[in-house]
Parts: C-alpha cells; sequence; structure tokens
C-alpha cells in the first residue's frame, strides 16, 4: 500500500473525480457512508453523536455522517465552526441537506458557545481534515481542547484535527481520538510513535478512489503488507540443495551473552539457509553446539580469562572470504579491540552483509569505519541506536529524513526498528513494515531479526528484499507466537518457533 503526502492525497481526489468521472460531492458521499457503515458494524449503533465540523471538505464529511446516522434514528447534534464565512461547495450541499433532517445544529462562534457534551455521546471531529498547513490557535484549538477534556470517546475523520500529515505535530494542540477512520491509504503521521495518543487505532477505509492515479504517480514511502512479500518471496525448486541456499557467517557472542549469538544462530537457520558457520569465543563453543547443532563453529582467537578457563570474546577473525554473507554484533560485547576486528571483517568480505548490536556501538564510536562498510549491506538500529550512529533528531520525521540520507550517502540499507519498523533504501524509497505487536519489546528480538536477515542474504534475496521480507516475517512470527499465548509473555525464541507458520502465512 502506497503511502501519500498532503499534495498527493488531494491530486489522487482530483485524478478520481476527473476520470471516474464522479462529482467531488459524490466522492464525499461515499466517503461519509464508509465511516456510517463503519460506525454500524463496530458497536456504535443506537449511540448518541455529537459531531463538531468545520466549513472545509473534512466538516463536510461531518454534515453527511450526521445526516445518514439521524436518517437511521440516532440522536445526533452538530457543531459547527463559525468564522463569518460561508463553507466549501461540498460543504454548503451537506448543510442544506442536513437542515432536512432531525439533526441539532449549533454554531460555534465564540467559547461561550461551548457547552459540556453530554456523558454518553461519541464525538465524531470532522474540524480538520489533511490540508492542515499550521498549527491550530484561537477558538479552534480551544474547541479541540474542549473535546479532549471531554472525557467522551473520539472517532476523527480522515486525520485527528491539528495534526499534520507528514511533519511533526508535537506540542501543539491536536485532537486525542480512540480511532481515526481515514480514506484509502495510511498516512506518514500515522506511523509515527509520536502520534500515538492522538490517532488511536487506525482504520483505512476504501472509497474506491481511481487505480489509475498509483501506477502514474508512485509514492516515495510504501506500507508493506502480505501482497508485497508474497512477490518477493521465492519458492524453493525441486531439485534443489543447500549449496543453492548459501552458506552464511554469523560473528557473534562473548561470555555472558552466548544467548545473543544462539538466538541469532538459530533464527538464520530457520530462515532457509543451506549452512551457516558460527564463528564465537570458546567460552561458547559448547553452548552453541548443544544449543544449534545444525550450525557448524568455529572458535575465533581472543584474550583468555585464566580465572575462567576459557577465552571470554573475539578479537580476531579470518577465512571470511568463503561465505556469502556475514553478519555480525549479536553479544559481541564492548571492547576496545573491537574496532579493529570490524576494519578486519570488512577487508575480507566485500559482499553486503548484515551489522547489529554491538557491532553498531563500534561504528558509533569509530564513525570512519562507516565508509568502510560493503556497498549494500544492512545496518538495524534501534532509536538510540540510530542516535548514537547520526546524532539526535528532533522528532519521528526528521529521524525518518535522516536516515533516508543516511541510506545514501553510505550505500546502505537501514532497518530503523519500532513499532513500523522503516526500511531507508539507498536509492530513496521507504518501506514501513506492517507487522508486529508491543509483546516483541523484550530482549533478543532484534538479535533474531539479524538471523533472519542474514540468512534471506545468503539465499541471494537483494539486500532490500532481504530486509523488507526479514522485517515482514520477523513481525509475523511475533504476531502468530502472541496469539498463540499472549503479548506480555512473549519471548525472543518463540520466534523462531513460529517461523515455519509465518512462512506458511506468506507461500
Amino acid at each position: 500500500m502506497q503511502i501519500l503526502a498532503t499534495e498527493q492525497i488531494r491530486a489522487w481526489d482530483e485524478y478520481t473525480i476527473q476520470h471516474e468521472p464522479v462529482a467531488s460531492v459524490d466522492l464525499m458521499e461515499r466517503a461519509a457512508t464508509s465511516c456510517y457503515e463503519w460506525l454500524l458494524q463496530h458497536d456504535y449503533k443506537g449511540r448518541q453523536f455529537s459531531i463538531f465540523c468545520g466549513k472545509g471538505n473534512n466538516g463536510g464529511d461531518g454534515l453527511a455522517i450526521g445526516r445518514l446516522l439521524a436518517q437511521s434514528n440516532h440522536t445526533v447534534t452538530v457543531y459547527i465552526l463559525e468564522f463569518g464565512h460561508k463553507g466549501t461547495e461540498d460543504f454548503q450541499i451537506n448543510l442544506a441537506r442536513l437542515h432536512e433532517t432531525a439533526v441539532t445544529i449549533r454554531f460555534v462562534s465564540s467559547e461561550d458557545n461551548l457547552h459540556p457534551i453530554p456523558t454518553d455521546d461519541i464525538v465524531i471531529d470532522a474540524l480538520l481534515g489533511s490540508g492542515l498547513n499550521r498549527p491550530l490557535e484561537g477558538l479552534t484549538a480551544n474547541v479541540v481542547k474542549h473535546i479532549n477534556q471531554s472525557g467522551n470517546e473520539v472517532i476523527a475523520i480522515d486525520i485527528p484535527s491539528g495534526l499534520f500529515v507528514d511533519r511533526s505535530s508535537k506540542n501543539n494542540t491536536v485532537i486525542h481520538a480512540r480511532h481515526t477512520l481515514s480514506f484509502q491509504c495510511y498516512k506518514p503521521a500515522f506511523l509515527m510513535a509520536e502520534n500515538e495518543e492522538s490517532i488511536g487505532n487506525v482504520h483505512i477505509l476504501d472509497i474506491g478512489l481511481h487505480p489509475g492515479f498509483l501506477q502514474t504517480h508512485p509514492a516515495s514511502w510504501q506500507f508493506v503488507e502480505l501482497p508485497f512479500i508474497r512477490s518477493i518471496i521465492k519458492p524453493r525448486k525441486p531439485f534443489s540443495h543447500k549449496g543453492d541456499y548459501g552458506h552464511a557467517a554469523i560473528i557473534a557472542g562473548s561470555r555472558g551473552m552466548m544467548g545473543a549469538a544462539v538466538l541469532c544462530a538459530r533464527a538464520c537457520l530457520r530462515s532457509g539457509v543451506g549452512k551457516l558457520t558460527c564463528h564465537i569465543p570458546a567460552v561458547g563453543y559448547t553452548i552453541m553446539q548443544v544449543s544449534a547443532p545444525e550450525a557448524m563453529c568455529v572458535v575465533e582467537e581472543g584474550p583468555f580469562d585464566s580465572a575462567q578457563g576459557a577465552q571470554d570474546y573475539i578479537q580476531k577473525v579470518s577465512g571470511l572470504d568463503k561465505y556469502n554473507v556475514v553478519g555480525i554484533g549479536p553479544g559481541l560485547g564492548k571492547h576496545s579491540s573491537h574496532a579493529a576486528l570490524l576494519h578486519s571483517v570488512f577487508e575480507q568480505n566485500r559482499q553486503p552483509m548484515v551489522i547489529d548490536a554491538d557491532a553498531l556501538n563500534v561504528l558509533s564510536e569509530e564513525k570512519s569505519l562507516l565508509k568502510k562498510i560493503p556497498a549494500g549491506s544492512v545496518i538495524t538500529p534501534h532509536p538510540k541506536e540510530f542516535e548514537r550512529l547520526f546524532g539526535k533528531t528532533a522528532n519521528e520525521f526528521d529521524r525518518i529524513q535522516t536516515a533516508l540520507e543516511k541510506a545514501k550517502e553510505y550505500q546502505l540499507h537501514i532497518v530503523l526498528k519500532g513499532r513500523y519498523t522503516f526500511i531507508a533504501s539507498p536509492d530513496g524509497k521507504g518501506f514501513f513494515n506492517s507487522t508486529g505487536n508491543p509483546g516483541m519489546a523484550t530482549g533478543g528480538t532484534g538479535d533474531v531479526l539479524t538471523g533472519i536477515i542474514t540468512g534471506l542474504l545468503a539465499q541471494k534475496y537483494q539486500p532490500l528484499h532481504a530486509a523488507i521480507a526479514g522485517v515482514f516475517l520477523h513481525g509475523l512470527a511475533g504476531d502468530l507466537a502472541a496469539s498463540y499465548g499472549s503479548q506480555p509473555s512473549l519471548i525472543a525464541s518463540d520466534l523462531i518457533d513460529f517461523l515455519a507458520q509465518a512462512y506458511q502465512t506468506v507461500a
């Protein structure tokens, strides 16, 4: 699904009006009808409604919803912001239609016209839509505050009033909705954690906008869903053998953190890799051989701890040129020798690799190494790791823009982990992932993701496709695991256990 900015959304409406063709007021009726039907299908039938409308087309949507509710015997009060001018043409048409119903209409021209909203009323926010270009102020801001302070359940139409579509609304006055009913596609604002309090649960309603628009006006950002993943995943050929699915290397682990290496290795194996060799310290040899017997192990050079009787962490690696892909980082620990370790890894294997966790921490301290990473590689930072790598940003929109700029600068694919993980590619395109749940906010899930992406790269997926598919499968496995158990009880190894079902789903 495409993710569109403000001007693209407006252009899609106009394209539909011209090419279907359809009158703009009839397109508004479609949008209102889809919202009305959603309300009836989601236990709002028989409730009372207070609908707040501006005089633009978003307000026209609200008027039409109010009429449809009134015609089905719902009690409706409509509040219209009044600034002494007429509304848009479609607003005025719907206002005339509303006058033919039993709806109570009240005009709000000052704060004196604001009265308590009946406790049991569902509030419909249709004050301002996608065209907002400045923060709310004056009477409009006070109406929004009045709604937020009422304690009533709020359902926003198109987008919560006060929220910008494609830039940050941080610290602005914005409606706090429990549900947002939007049309046809996701908007960038819906995918930013900083807007969680405003958007609530987002529901995308199909209002039949002309599909031809997207063929001639492709968006820079996409929302990754199942059909797209099915177009990426490669079926296995009947006469294939393990050599066809690549040989991956994972460089991971140290004393006390071998669990991260094990999770990464097991996830890589479950992703479908043909062969896996784990480069680990001696302290983790028995752990890895027992936990992941399908993986081969190479004990690498490192300092020997006489008290513990084993080598604690990796200082040097060799023989990496024979692998299709290298994954590095999970559980490596923080040691001064790791900068030289990464430099050696980057020199030995110039194929795209996967870099995560402690390897990212090294890069944040030795930023000159960023230019030595093989082109096309995938890095998988969480927000704090991203901040250490590329600096602080004022808001999430700026962070996304920084990710796109750095992906181009260093020719990397940046997997910025979050609720809707964002994948920035070197060509300027961005992809938001649709799978995953809060139960995955637990230690080790990032190590699992590193293993999956490493395994897909070994199987000769393009780096961008490996990143996109890996993130999707990772989140889908988390969703399947949570549906079988629960979100609070989810642990990282559950994702590995449900990766097979995730593959079945996308097959």
